[in-house]
């Protein structure tokens, strides 16, 4: 009977284990971003959110004036007042990129044109 040392059988079973990780599937995130919005920004190092298919994201967001926010692709849009803070929850199905665009309070319900950068961009990666 041929004996296999214990380091090397770890070795050989790591690579199985991954695979079968990912063939069973791997748990959704739920992920809970917090998002200021101050003179129609948001801080740089939070204009590109990265998540993962099926993750349960959740954005809660703040703003110093009222407006209402596009997320493009999911088609979910939030108005929020200032002083306080609104939830923009959904399940990331789609992958690529989507941006999340401010509309003034005062636009027209409907309208989408956009003539600035998203405020936000969310990127969602396969599984």
């Amino acid at each position: 009977m041929l004996r296999i040392p214990l380091t090397l059988r770890r070795r050989m079973l790591l690579p199985m284990a991954g695979a079968l990780a990912s063939s069973v599937g791997v748990q959704a995130a739920e992920l809970t971003f917090d998002l200021k919005i101050e003179h129609g920004q948001v801080a740089p190092n939070m204009r590109l959110i990265r998540v993962k298919q099926r993750d349960v994201v959740k954005l809660r967001w703040a703003t110093d004036q009222p407006l209402t926010l596009h997320l493009h692709g999911y088609d979910i849009e939030q108005k929020v007042e200032a002083g306080t803070i609104a939830e923009m929850k959904f399940t990331a199905r789609a992958t690529g990129r989507f941006p999340v665009h401010l509309h003034d309070a005062r636009e027209r319900a409907g309208s989408h044109s956009h003539h600035e950068p998203p405020l936000v961009l969310i990127e969602v990666y396969p599984q």
